[in-house]
């Protein structure tokens, strides 16, 4: 039910504190790694041995490793950060170039760039279960239809007898985790959220702005469980998600996409704030639903999504998927 970006999910797995260490470690202290010594971070991913390459992608330039890290089974996201507007003149004038081809005017040169300007992104799960393994392997998907009947029969119950984790939303509800990322808090219990941004972000530039509204209601798993009730949170969470992005990023709301996923990747209620022009992981129809269309659709129906047959893909080794070969649906 996820896709290959870097994200986190339900289902992890110990606490220890190797787990705690590695987890949080970014290439950028900005994103979440205040809690950790320097000296530790630079040094965690020495340890780390490769079992196999999960998948790649030359297109989005990232690759999914499985290994272990001191003998815990871990998976390391290598990701090469976008180039950046303000960093040009520094990247023409302090690189090295090495010429590969000339032909007429055109010539091609390998560059070698300052190491402050050519960062890996890195994100490492640690200690990583089979589920996440699978989760960043390459592997086949297929459509499913999913009536309101599908979802109380087949999926409703598959999710409970899952009893996916979702501690690590509730770390950052309670500022036990990750306070320093917050951008936007409204704190309401009924129709506030926390604003802060995805881990795929390097918050380096506003091009491939990602961040995610996480609702302080924690009895809403998924897109299945709103009704009309849930308006005034939904509403909240589209238009002060907006004015707080306006206000810390100079980004307006014309040029966001603000959405949901089904199946989402973990069961608590977020909400996706992306920018317009970044196909971010997720997006496609397969999967998003936009906030301003969910929000028409319950005022029009209260039980809109009670009801209503929803498609998304699912992977080849998905749970959920053999459920639904098992009661005939697919």
């Amino acid at each position: 039910m996820a896709d290959t970006g870097s994200k986190r999910e339900a289902g992890g797995a110990g606490s220890d504190e190797l787990s705690q260490r590695v987890k949080r470690v970014k290439t950028d202290s900005e994103n979440g790694a205040g809690d950790v010594k320097e000296h530790e971070s630079e040094k965690i991913l020495s340890e780390f041995t490769t079992t196999s390459v999960l998948s790649d992608s030359a297109r989005e330039k990232n690759i999914f490793i499985h290994g272990k890290l001191a003998d815990q089974e871990a998976v390391v996201i290598l990701e090469k950060t976008p180039i950046r507007e303000d960093t040009l003149a520094e990247l023409f004038s302090g690189s090295k170039l090495k010429l590969e081809m000339r032909n007429d005017i055109y010539s091609t040169y390998w560059l070698q760039a300052p190491p402050q300007l050519n960062d890996i992104k890195t994100t490492v799960v640690c200690p990583a279960t089979e589920k996440h393994v699978k989760k960043y392997q390459r592997q086949e998907s297929f459509l499913v239809e999913e009536t309101g009947k599908d979802y109380q029969s087949i999926t409703l119950p598959y999710i409970q007898k899952q009893s996916f984790s979702v501690q690590w939303v509730h770390n950052i509800l309670e500022k036990k985790a990750e306070a320093d990322r917050i951008v936007y808090e409204d704190p309401d219990p009924a129709v506030g959220f926390v604003l802060l941004p995805d881990f795929k972000w390097d918050q380096k530039q506003v091009d491939n702005l990602y961040l995610i509204a996480i609702a302080h209601q924690r009895d809403i798993k998924s897109l299945r469980d709103l009704t009309s009730e849930h308006l005034p949170l939904l509403q909240n969470i589209f238009h002060k998600g907006k004015e707080a992005i306006l206000q810390r990023y100079n980004l307006p709301a014309s040029k966001l996409r603000v959405y949901l996923h089904y199946q989402p990747s973990y069961y608590h209620l977020h909400v996706h704030f992306t920018k317009l022009g970044y196909e971010a992981p997720g997006c496609g129809v397969e999967r998003a639903h936009l906030l301003a269309d969910v929000i028409q659709n319950l005022q029009s129906d209260a039980q809109f999504y009670k009801t209503r047959t929803l498609y998304f893909p699912l992977r080849a080794d998905d749970g959920l998927l053999s459920k639904f070969k098992e009661a005939g649906r697919l």
